[in-house]
């Protein structure tokens, strides 16, 4: 099957999620069609790559190398079939739900054309206390990690319009083969794939400093 965008999801800035109060945009709900650019930094630039879509927290979220979110159809189904309810598109807070995609084997580094643009692979989303607020699954950051299909993150090559139903076509992957879940068990604390991970040179500066400290402690 041709690998699609089913849906293409945008949030406001909105409380009442989180416990300890504040504002949350995880709240991505499906629009026909979204303008994504590359957003800058996270401090100082636009927070999301997506035209129309917030960025709440910009200390852990937005930026270049978190510009859009991607999350597969069929991994909300699994998590639906688990928790025993049934999890819209834009329930993950993604911005693009897929369909026929593997975004959990993708590797990093790799481009997809999607529309009029084309998207970069760059990591795994972290799950945090906003995100099982959201939920409300007892356990859930533990069982989305044990899990390790987090789908991926994406810079913005180049600028264009997202509409549902796009074909995804992957036009470039770099050989070195570390996947996006590679990456999240390397953060995660697996010291052979983070070991992997620094020698392929995939992590942003920040990323890969805090992850080379890690490894740093963990021989001494």
């Amino acid at each position: 099957m041709q690998p699609v965008v089913r849906s293409v999801n945008v949030g406001g800035a909105r409380s009442g999620i989180r416990r300890r109060g504040g504002m949350t945009s995880i709240d991505k709900r499906p629009v026909a069609s979204v303008e994504v650019r590359d957003p800058g930094p996270k401090t100082g630039g636009l927070g999301s790559g997506v035209v129309g879509d917030d960025v709440s927290s910009r200390r852990h979220h937005g930026g270049s190398r978190q510009a859009v979110y991607a999350v597969a159809r069929e991994e909300l189904d699994h998590w639906g079939g688990e928790l025993g309810r049934e999890l819209r598109d834009g329930m993950f807070g993604e911005n693009l739900t897929t369909v026929d995609l593997e975004v959990d084997a993708a590797v990093v580094g790799e481009r997809w054309r999607v529309g009029s643009a084309v998207l970069e692979v760059t990591g795994p989303r972290i799950p945090c206390a906003t995100f099982a607020a959201w939920m409300g699954e007892p356990g859930w950051v533990r069982r989305f990690t044990e899990r390790g299909r987090t789908g991926a993150y994406l810079a913005v090559i180049e600028p264009g319009v997202v509409t549902a139903g796009d074909r995804v076509e992957v036009v470039d992957r770099p050989g070195h083969g570390i996947t996006v879940p590679d990456v999240f068990r390397g953060l995660m604390g697996d010291d052979a794939l983070a070991d992997r991970v620094l020698a392929a040179g995939v992590l942003a500066d920040d990323d890969r400093a805090a992850l080379a400290r890690r490894r740093s402690r963990s021989r001494r």
